[in-house]
């Protein structure tokens, strides 16, 4: 089981909050470090303000030099899918290919109405999503011209540059991320697209019938369900000792027994058999949702005690 660490920096953070965070986690061995990709707080003011997510691992891919860099998720509603593909592919040539895009549909409609982005229908925001992966993928791996005709978005001989340092993904680029519960448009996007299929936040059971239907629109198009990488995102709250447990929890507004039951929370032995179950489900990778930047002493609980017992 590889665990990931994940940030709402729309929270409340610094772009020096982030690399502090960045670099221990790379320095502890953690998998990757994953931000999410929105410009307002919620429930909260967010002070100092938003950052942009490709800017921002932008600057990361340059002060790190070993884990992987990613978004859960890019918003399809934030940015054209031309100029999308190409900061991710600029953001890859500067990591050393360590770059993976989280892309989905969007759903915050307010931080659309505070910063004068579009927020169409969700009918349409699927529509949009399907052609930005179609046009993202297509622009990373056609050799020479690169021609697509969409109802949002179209491509006329592109040259399709620059092109990421990794091409080995499923559609030829960086590895691509989708999530979701949908029944139905979702799984057979995820099939069609994606190297990694992330459920964040969903109960244990719901989890593993949605993983279902991602296998069995796989199975539908061909593919092998096996070739892709299942995971889930959970709120990390680790301690040695209960009270420890709830002076965490207590930092990030929650309450311990609610976190037990949604989240990878307790102390060190309570996680490590949650993270059993996943692992014995078939998913392969956790993100650790980490909301209080400031105690880097959480990640390094993990990483000593935790990890070594996760297998």
């Amino acid at each position: 089981m590889e665990l990931r660490i994940f940030t709402e920096p729309q929270q409340g953070a610094t772009y020096d909050d982030l690399l502090r965070v960045a670099q221990e986690a790379e320095r502890l061995g953690f998998g990757a470090f994953f931000r999410s990709d929105h410009y307002l707080g919620m429930g909260t003011p967010g002070l100092p303000g938003p950052s942009d997510a490709w800017i921002t691992l932008a600057g990361l891919a340059r002060e790190t030099s070993t884990i992987r860099l990613g978004t859960m998720m890019t918003s399809a509603t934030f940015r054209h899918p031309g100029p999308l593909a190409i900061s991710v592919a600029n953001v890859d040539q500067m990591s050393g290919g360590r770059v993976e895009l989280g892309l989905g549909a969007g759903w915050f409609e307010a931080e659309h109405q505070k910063y004068a982005i579009p927020f169409p229908p969700l009918g349409e925001r699927f529509d949009r999503f399907e052609e930005q992966l179609a046009v993202v993928t297509g622009l990373w791996s056609t050799e020479g011209g690169f021609t697509y005709e969409g109802r949002h978005h179209s491509v006329l001989d592109s040259p399709g540059l620059p092109k990421p340092v990794q091409r080995d993904g499923h559609r030829g680029g960086p590895p691509v991320l989708i999530g979701g519960r949908g029944h139905r448009r979702t799984p057979a996007l995820a099939a069609a697209y994606a190297d990694e299929f992330n459920l964040p936040f969903v109960p244990f059971e719901e989890g593993l019938a949605q993983h279902d239907r991602v296998r069995a629109a796989c199975e539908a198009i061909d593919r092998d369900p096996g070739s892709l990488v299942y995971s889930a995102a959970l709120v990390l709250c680790v301690g040695e000792t209960d009270a420890e447990v709830a002076r965490r929890a207590a930092a990030i507004g929650r309450e311990p027994d609610e976190l037990r039951a949604n989240g990878l929370a307790g102390t060190v032995e309570e996680v490590v058999d949650t993270i059993g179950r996943y692992r014995d489900s078939g998913q392969s990778r956790l993100y650790l949702q980490t909301l209080d930047l400031g105690d880097l002493d959480h990640l390094r609980l993990v990483a000593e005690q935790v990890v070594p017992l996760a297998g």
